[in-house]
């Protein structure tokens, strides 16, 4: 009986194509807005978190004030002795990088570039996770100097050098000459959109003298021992700022110390409740689809009025009608919501590649898609389908 009444619900959708298109396309539409909005969204912040792994595994940034970025200028900045500290009282911390920006203008014959230097040493390179794509890092003889040698990232590269190796060549910065000694190996957009590569780095009493025009210290970058606990690292740095800061205790701090970890879990946390936000509303538009299969199969219902008494006449039980119209929405739904899983793939794997962020096929968002539009067939359809099953056969027959 099933197969039977499958067989005549196919029947009456292929007699009308078009309409039975029509009617689909609300859940195609919907189905594949949902699917494409939360792989999107996945691929997002998969790429967030990766962003962040590239600036190094088991890292704590030590920054002056309550926040990184805007808003902390009124802190006092961290000396170079700070970093003597850390590294004699903090057995954990393996690499201990002092950090200060300053943003210059780069030349080299008639190219010229605006762009980052930071002022470092060795173990910014360590710390950072970055590695180097041709020639090497500062000697102990040239950190102590200040002399005016630098590492230059690959956008800095490609915009004063082209494809020319720079080892060797010399860079104007302002009024001095810097002799490049090290190409850095390309890392991307960083999880804030800027681009990591865009710096030059340089040894970090060049940059105090020469750019800066102070000793200060404007982050500590401080990567762990694999194996140590983070939490404890960071407690312990805390209290040894506080001493060396002569913070009371009753008083704030005025500096803050964050981890690669804390970084991931705010960026990516916003992007999943964004994901949720944008799924949900691309949900809103399958019960559209679902109210336009109710609104079809109701006008069918109409149009068939003849047809069901005749059914109801001859012997036909008003379960099997109700099924057949039951069948005809799922199989409307069901084939809208295949459909729309198909095109939501597509526009995904394009749209991914198309923002640069990876394609992450979720079988678990692309199963509950389906039978969402499945179930809204089931929903939207059993008005119509009672309704024809409810018919006075009588009455239906004198229907014209």
């Amino acid at each position: 009986m099933l197969w039977n009444t499958l067989l005549l619900a196919l029947r009456a959708i292929r007699r009308n194509l078009m309409r039975s298109f029509l009617t689909t396309l609300g859940i195609v539409i919907g189905v594949a807005a949902v699917i494409t909005m939360v792989t999107l969204g996945n691929g997002a912040t998969q790429s967030v978190s990766d962003r962040i792994s590239s600036m190094g595994s088991n890292l704590l940034m030590l920054v002056p004030g309550q926040r990184f970025g805007p808003g902390s200028e009124g802190a006092a900045k961290f000396k170079t002795a700070d970093v003597e500290a850390i590294r004699g009282q903090i057995g954990a911390a393996k690499h201990v990088a002092p950090v200060i920006n300053a943003s210059a203008t780069a030349v080299y014959q008639a190219e010229n570039w605006s762009t980052s230097i930071s002022g470092s040493n060795d173990d910014y390179f360590e710390a950072g996770g970055w590695e180097l794509a041709s020639g090497r890092v500062f000697t102990e003889s040239e950190q102590r100097s200040g002399r005016a040698v630098c590492v230059l990232g690959e956008t800095v590269r490609e915009k004063l050098f082209g494809r020319q190796n720079p080892v060797g060549a010399d860079v104007r910065i302002k009024q001095f000459s810097c002799e490049v000694i090290g190409l850095l190996k390309s890392k991307g957009q960083s999880a804030m959109g800027t681009d990591q590569d865009d710096t030059i780095v340089m040894p970090l009493r060049t940059v105090q003298r020469r750019l800066a025009g102070s000793q200060d210290v404007g982050r500590l970058m401080i990567s762990v021992h694999d194996g140590a606990s983070i939490d404890a690292v960071k407690e312990q740095l805390t209290l040894l700022m506080r001493e060396r800061r002569n913070i009371g205790e009753s008083e704030d701090d005025d500096f803050q110390v964050m981890d690669t970890r804390q970084i991931a879990e705010t960026l990516t946390g916003t992007t999943k409740i964004l994901t949720m936000l944008l799924g949900a509303v691309a949900a809103v538009s399958l019960l559209v689809g679902g109210i336009g299969i109710m609104n079809i199969m109701l006008v069918s219902v109409t149009e068939r009025t003849r047809e069901i008494g005749i059914r109801l006449s001859i012997g036909a039980l008003e379960r099997e009608v109700l099924l057949q119209f039951l069948i005809e929405a799922v199989v409307l739904s069901s084939l809208g919501g295949f459909v729309g899983i198909v095109l939501a793939t597509a526009a995904s794997i394009f749209l991914a590649a198309l923002m640069g962020i990876p394609y992450l096929f979720d079988p678990g968002i692309n199963l509950l898609a389906f039978l969402f539009s499945a179930a809204i067939g089931v929903i939207f359809g059993y008005f119509p389908a009672r309704r024809a099953a409810s018919l006075n056969p009588i009455d239906a027959l004198r229907h014209e």
